[in-house]
C-alpha cells in the first residue's frame, strides 16, 4: 500500500457479514457527539490494518439520496485523514474492524463530520494501545 496517496480500497471495506456480525456480538462501543462505534482487534490476516463500514439509519434519514449523501461525506473524511490511524497499528502490528454509525437525524455539513471522525480515529489510537495489555470486550464511554 501506498502511503503518500490518500485512497479508500475495496480491501479496507469492511463487507464480510461474518465478521459484522460477530463484531455486533463481541465488539467494543464508544460514542461521541456524532458517531457510535463498534470496533475489536482481530487477529492479523485482514489485507489493510484497519476495515471499516459505515451506517446511516433509514429510520433518521428516510430518504436514500440523504443518506448516501452522508455516507459519502463520512468515507471522504475517514480517507482523508486514516493514516495516523494506519501509521499507530503498523507500529503495533495489530488489525481492526469497526462499523462508524450515525447519530441523530440532521444533515451534518462535512466539517462536522471530519472534526468528529478525527476523533473518532485519535480515540481508536487510544483504545488500540490500551486493548494490546486488556484484551477483553467491555463498553468504552
Amino acid at each position: 500500500m501506498n502511503s503518500n496517496r490518500e485512497t479508500f480500497d475495496k480491501s479496507e471495506k469492511l463487507c464480510s457479514r461474518k465478521i459484522i456480525d460477530s463484531l455486533f456480538e463481541n465488539g467494543n462501543i464508544f460514542h461521541n457527539s456524532l458517531f457510535k462505534i463498534v470496533w475489536v482487534k482481530v487477529p492479523p490476516t485482514l489485507p489493510a490494518p484497519a476495515q471499516v463500514a459505515f451506517s446511516v439509519s433509514k429510520r433518521g434519514f428516510r430518504l436514500a439520496v440523504t443518506r448516501n449523501l452522508i455516507k459519502r461525506r463520512m468515507r471522504e473524511a475517514y480517507r482523508k485523514n486514516k493514516q495516523v490511524l494506519y501509521n499507530h497499528l503498523l507500529s503495533q502490528n495489530s488489525q481492526i474492524v469497526f462499523i462508524v454509525i450515525i447519530k441523530g437525524n440532521t444533515v451534518p455539513d462535512y466539517n462536522t463530520i471530519e472534526k468528529s471522525m478525527k476523533v473518532v480515529i485519535n480515540k481508536l489510537i487510544v483504545l488500540t494501545s490500551q486493548k494490546s495489555a486488556d484484551q477483553s470486550p467491555k463498553q468504552e464511554g
